[in-house]
């Protein structure tokens, strides 16, 4: 696990080109503390930090073959290069180090961009290309890892973080701000742009070809479902503990010790037991909260219409004794959680509005005291269907039997009026499964941003944005679940799932490893029929079973989805996050983008909210307001006084 950064197309003398890749290194060192290597050349400039995992004595980078007319830079992990090392051999080449980095050299040379869809792992790789001078990069086909570029009148800069750019002297910094409203009704940027002008993310599974001035991007791997029909819900559940198995045992390969978050939920969980069940004395970390206002928790609690699940930590013990697995807890109290904001948004380099991504800081920070790489169970809602958003799509498949026109007519009369239970209903139900897909619950609907937004005429269609996902999903014929989970897929899951899973722990120097998003593990989730993924009464049908016949206890087998539950609901109807806020939303970079009156009446009404009523509970806007908190903390950072320590070191 590392970073890398480079650029191409630039008249820069070669001590100046040196000095510049250098400073944009430098800016990702907690990506690779352990070494830094570049290659500068009238053509191009890389620059490499390592992280050491495999083959520490050997493995620098840039790598080069034995002319040096390949050189290699490559963030990631490659499980399957013993495999793909043999076949290398046996055609003649010649192996020096024992690591995974020099199959990608001698397997481009051997197979050309073919080589990416051999890759069983996580991986940014960018490769220069000496005898047909060209740059070509690649990402894995999760996006498990990142890959940022900007390309203007022929000019590239490129890289695992895009703080990195700000040390170069050609990186025109501008706001994206024609992507806020994307921003605001999805928490996350839903294509290859980012809240940067002109910068984008190479999309998952494709490559990028850099030659002449020109880019050229191609897809090289391509989601696709085989739904088989033939087998029982046992057998499956047989079929998927064995997959997992396999894949965890792969994703163990490193010259360092291997730990595993864990939650206390099933998919962590049962990251941690197949650990656990190859090596003795795993270590796990979990992280949990110093909730600071028990009163008003035990109110909530209290109050049978409604009840808030604030901390997990109790789950992961429970969990962790029962398989027999050392465990190691974080507490985060209200301060820390708000004070480390600034940090986070750095570290993430897009702005993020997922409150789930600051224990993931802080249990990063725990885990990297002790080991340099951590297993985790992201994905596994993607792939096997644990989102609520799916049991969504059921009533929305029957309602959609309704001819097209009339939940148009509907949509649109539920839109002009005030709100009243059932109104977002009719608005996402008044078109297609793209207009369904919007997460309402956690973030703003269309309606809304006109009036969030300054100087915004709208209309606002976050569908439009999702549309193309879901018109690649209908070409296979599956149905409207089928069809949101590849959506999720290729969308949700790399922009926000993977982001700000590679962020939080790279921020610390730790390898965060994910075994379900796994080529082999994907190859049996595209096959499992949609009941044995979501039902009326669950989600992940197929893993529950799985893990309830590992023997896991009912509890965790059979536990309601959960992800990171944060006390935040609670925490910003106190005066510490109330004023922090209130002065955020009342700066002038929140007069300069948004209606000041609007986010403050917002956040009135979460202060003000009675949990014990379903009107009450109407007011709570947590995550439509942390939404926002973040993208300002995110603009301060890169964009107002505090960006201009970031400013490049080194003029040209």
């Amino acid at each position: 696990m590392c970073g890398f950064v480079g650029f191409g197309g630039f008249d820069y003398p070669m001590d100046t080109a040196s000095a510049v890749i250098k400073d944009m290194a430098d800016r990702i060192i907690h990506r690779g503390p352990d070494e830094e290597g570049y290659f500068v050349s009238d053509d191009i400039a890389m620059g490499f930090r390592r992280l050491s995992i495999i083959d520490l004595a050997t493995s620098h980078q840039p790598m080069k073959n034995q002319t040096g007319s390949v050189v290699v830079t490559f963030n990631g992990e490659i499980y399957n290069f013993m495999e793909l090392r043999s076949q290398l051999q046996s055609m003649g080449y010649e192996f020096v180090t024992s690591g995974d980095t020099e199959v990608i050299v001698h397997g481009y040379e051997a197979w050309g961009v073919g080589v990416f869809e051999k890759l069983r792992g996580m991986f940014a790789i960018a490769i220069w290309d000496d005898n047909n001078k060209q740059l070509v990069c690649a990402r894995d086909l999760f996006g498990i890892k990142p890959f940022y570029y900007q390309h203007l009148e022929g000019r590239l800069i490129y890289g695992s973080e895009i703080k990195a750019f700000l040390a170069h002297p050609g990186f025109k910094k501008e706001l994206n701000e024609a992507m806020l409203p994307q921003y605001l009704c999805f928490e996350y940027m839903n294509d290859s742009q980012t809240m940067f002008a002109d910068v984008h993310k190479l999309l998952p599974g494709h490559y990028l070809i850099y030659k002449d001035g020109r880019i050229s991007i191609e897809c090289f791997y391509h989601i696709t479902y085989k739904i088989d029909d033939s087998k029982t819900i046992d057998e499956w559940a047989d079929i998927v503990n064995n997959a997992f198995d396999e894949s965890v045992s792969a994703h163990e390969i490193a010259d360092v010790e291997i730990g595993s978050f864990l939650s206390g939920g099933i998919d962590s969980s049962l990251a941690a037991y197949a650990m656990g069940q190859h090596a003795p004395a795993v270590k796990t970390f979990s992280v949990g909260y110093e909730i600071g206002c028990e009163e008003q928790v035990e109110k909530i609690n209290n109050q049978s219409a409604f009840e808030i699940k604030l901390d997990e930590l109790a789950d992961s013990r429970a969990f962790a004794s029962w398989a027999n697995l050392p465990n190691f807890e974080i507490k985060v109290d209200a301060k820390e959680f708000l004070d480390i904001v600034p940090t986070e948004q750095y570290h993430m380099d897009e702005p993020l509005g997922a409150p789930s991504a600051i224990p993931l800081y802080f249990v990063s920070s725990l885990a990297a005291k002790q080991v340099k790489v951590v297993q985790s169970g992201e994905g596994a809602d993607e792939l096997f269907g644990g989102y609520w958003i799916y049991h969504d799509q059921y009533e929305f498949e029957r309602y959609f039997k309704i001819p097209r026109f009339m939940r148009a007519a509907a949509g649109a009369i539920a839109q002009k009026l005030p709100s009243f239970h059932g109104r977002r209903f009719l608005m996402r139900g008044a078109g297609g499964p793209e207009r369904s897909y919007q997460r309402t619950s956690m973030n703003y609907m269309w309606d809304e941003i006109p009036h969030i937004l300054k100087n915004y005429a709208g209309p606002c269609k976050p569908w439009e944005w999702a549309a193309p996902h879901f018109r690649e999903a209908e070409k296979q014929d599956i149905d409207i679940i089928t069809q949101t989970q590849y959506v999720d897929m290729v969308s949700y899951m790399p922009y926000d799932i993977c982001l700000k899973a590679d962020k939080m722990s790279m921020a610390h120097s730790l390898e965060l490893r994910v075994p379900f998003l796994d080529k082999k593990v994907l190859d049996i989730a595209v096959q499992l029929p949609t009941n044995c993924r979501v039902t009326d009464e669950h989600s992940k049908y197929a893993l529950r079973v799985a893990a309830s016949k590992l023997g896991f206890p009912q509890k965790v087998a059979n536990m309601p989805k959960q992800p990171f539950i944060t006390p935040l609901t609670v925490w910003l109807q106190t005066d510490l996050y109330y004023e922090r806020i209130k002065e955020a939303f009342t700066s002038p970079a929140a007069e300069k983008f948004f209606n000041t009156e609007y986010l403050m009446r917002m956040l009135d009404d979460h202060k003000s909210a009675d949990f014990s009523t379903v009107e009450g509970r109407s007011k709570l806007k947590m995550m439509r307001i942390w939404n926002i908190y973040c993208f300002l903390c995110w603009y301060e950072v890169f964009f107002g006084t505090s960006s201009e320590c970031l400013a490049p070191k080194t003029t040209a």
